[in-house]
């Protein structure tokens, strides 16, 4: 019967025991086959890694090259020197821009519109002075 069977599946009977509801056979070595396929992946990924870091060195020696040749600065040593320029004080000058104005020093509005209101309690009658003080 097994021959007849064997005829008919063309040889998978391996495949017609798991079907049936047999055992699958277990590879004893399954699990270090395992660990060595992980080994294997975390070496190309290094490899890769390493690969770019090369890579993106290279092309920063190109880049660096560029600009020594045509006088060009990095963008964190623009923003650098744009920083810089802000933070000076530009005293007498006048295109800066209102960032740089430091604290405590422009015009004080406060103290504009109090010096108005003194100006105009001044002309009213001493009654409406006394109004508008309490």
């Amino acid at each position: 019967m097994d021959f007849v069977m064997k005829q008919a599946l063309g040889g998978a009977t391996k495949d017609m025991g798991k079907m049936l509801g047999g055992e699958e056979e277990k590879d004893p070595d399954a699990a270090k086959k395992e660990e060595d396929r992980q080994e294997a992946l975390r070496q190309q990924e290094d490899e890769r890694k390493s690969k770019h870091t090369r890579m993106e060195a290279e092309r920063e020696i190109v880049r660096q090259g560029i600009r020594d040749k045509y006088g060009l600065k990095k963008k964190e040593e623009k923003e650098a020197e744009e920083k810089a320029a802000m933070e000076q004080a530009c005293e007498g000058s006048l295109t800066r821009p209102k960032k740089a104005i430091p604290a405590g020093c422009g015009d004080e509005d406060d103290d504009d519109e109090e010096s108005i209101l003194d100006t105009v309690l001044k002309f009213l009658p001493g009654p409406l002075q006394d109004m508008f003080k309490k």
